[in-house]
C-alpha cells in the first residue's frame, strides 16, 4: 500500500493541507521568474514570489495586490508537532538547576533582575573548569537559592525565575 504524501501550508495563521495529487492536479504555469498563474476551482489567481528562505521554508507571496506570509512544513515538522513540541508548546522554565556537581564561583544576577535568553546567571566549576550557566528564554530573577563559594549537587535549585 502506498503511502499519500500530504504537503502542510500556513499562510498566516490560517493551515492548509495538499497532497501530492491535488498539487499535481493544479493547472499552475510559471509566466515570468518568481510569477505564477494559477486556475483552481474555477477561479484565476496571479501570483508573485516575493521572498523565499528556503532553509526555513519561509514566503512572502503576492496574491491580488496582498502579500501573505507562507510557511511549508516538512514531514518532520509535522512529526514533531504530533509530539508536542509545536511552536504552541513552548514549556514556560521557572527554575534553574545544578546540571553538574560543583562550586558556585560567581553569581551575576540580582533577584529581581531582568535577562534576555542567554545572559549569564553564575559560573559553575566542576572538575577544575568553569561553567557558564545561562538563562535559555526571557525571565526575571524570582529568587537566588545559592551563594557564591556555596558546593552544591547536580540538580540542585539554583535560581527560581518569573517567565
Amino acid at each position: 500500500m502506498e503511502k499519500i504524501r500530504e504537503f502542510k501550508v500556513s499562510i498566516g495563521e490560517e493551515e492548509f493541507s495538499f497532497t501530492a495529487e491535488e498539487i499535481a492536479a493544479a493547472n499552475l504555469v510559471a509566466t515570468g521568474p518568481g510569477t505564477y498563474h494559477i486556475i483552481k476551482n474555477h477561479r484565476s489567481v496571479n501570483v508573485k514570489m516575493i521572498a523565499a528562505d528556503l532553509q526555513s521554508r519561509t514566503f512572502a507571496v503576492e496574491v491580488e495586490g496582498t502579500v501573505f506570509p507562507v510557511r511549508v512544513k516538512s514531514e518532520m515538522d509535522a512529526v514533531l508537532e504530533k509530539m508536542g513540541f509545536g511552536k504552541n508548546a513552548t514549556k514556560q522554565i521557572s527554575e534553574v538547576k545544578a546540571p553538574m556537581p560543583g562550586l558556585v564561583l560567581e553569581i551575576n544576577v540580582t533577584e529581581g533582575q531582568v535577562l534576555k535568553k542567554g545572559d549569564k546567571i553564575l559560573i559553575l566549576v566542576a572538575m577544575k573548569m568553569e561553567n557558564s550557566i545561562m538563562i535559555h528564554a526571557d525571565a526575571s530573577i524570582k529568587r537566588i537559592a545559592v551563594k557564591a563559594g556555596e558546593a552544591v549537587e547536580k540538580g540542585q535549585l539554583l535560581v527560581e525565575l518569573d517567565s
